[in-house]
């Protein structure tokens, strides 16, 4: 079993933020604004009606966070059922993950993994439903790009000790994904000026995205990822 430190919620809160930056998210932002506040862009410029999209929006990303969190308790439950053979378990979750890694850089393309299920339609909710369920509903459909980083942060909370660990451990996920989501449902009528700057740079994000997983594949794999904060001392305190 892998113990929980705050690199790992470091790593998890950056996977969220890379989740969020991702070419299947970070475009879509605007749309996921304006259907959940009911309003266009340009009708969300004013002081009452950013906080009404920051209200919103919140709902929003608890909706998301709460199933996140609940994967992430369910995962570390069924990885305790497999205590016994924890070694076989951490193996195959490393390699998963570096599969998952190779993917998103681009270096390999693995079709399966653009396969996207919806559990519910997103697009044929009805308007007047809470922004909760809504983010709730956007967590349980399959993306192509959030799919392999969230799921080798569910594959690491698979390995925790304790089901606490895994709820910590997507809790930070959920905060790196959601923070940005805010700000930017405060900040929508500047959006697209930073898209235009941030979308140069898509590609980049993507490596990285894909070095940091297959990194902590190895990590993982290797059974090194506890000897890893020991070069991070500042980062426990």
């Amino acid at each position: 079993m892998i113990q929980l430190n705050n690199i790992s919620l470091i790593l998890a809160f950056s996977a969220g933020l890379l989740s969020f930056l991702s070419p299947c998210v970070l475009p879509l932002v605007p749309a996921y604004i304006t259907y959940i506040t009911g309003s266009a862009i340009a009708d969300l410029n004013t002081g009452k009606a950013r906080l009404h999209a920051v209200y919103k929006s919140m709902g929003f990303v608890l909706g998301f966070s709460l199933i996140f969190i609940a994967m992430g308790a369910s995962i570390t439950s069924i990885g305790r059922l497999f205590s016994g053979n924890m070694d076989t378990f951490r193996k195959i979750g490393g390699t998963l993950i570096i599969l998952f890694g190779i993917h998103i850089t681009g270096l390999f393309k693995i079709k399966t993994f653009y396969y996207e299920k919806k559990l519910v339609p997103f697009e044929k909710l009805s308007k007047n439903i809470s922004s909760i369920f809504i983010g709730m509903a956007f967590a349980a459909g399959w993306t192509p790009c959030v799919g392999p980083i969230l799921a080798s942060i569910l594959i690491y909370a698979g390995s925790m000790e304790t089901i606490t660990m895994g709820i910590l451990l997507l809790t930070a996920y959920s905060l790196g994904l959601a923070i940005p989501f805010i700000l930017t449902a405060y900040a929508i009528g500047s959006f697209s000026e930073y898209f235009r700057r941030i979308s140069k740079h898509l590609s980049t994000i993507s490596v990285i995205s894909g070095i940091m997983l297959i990194l902590m594949g190895i990590l993982i794999f290797t059974n090194k990822f506890a000897s890893l904060s020991q070069y991070f001392d500042f980062f426990n305190f």
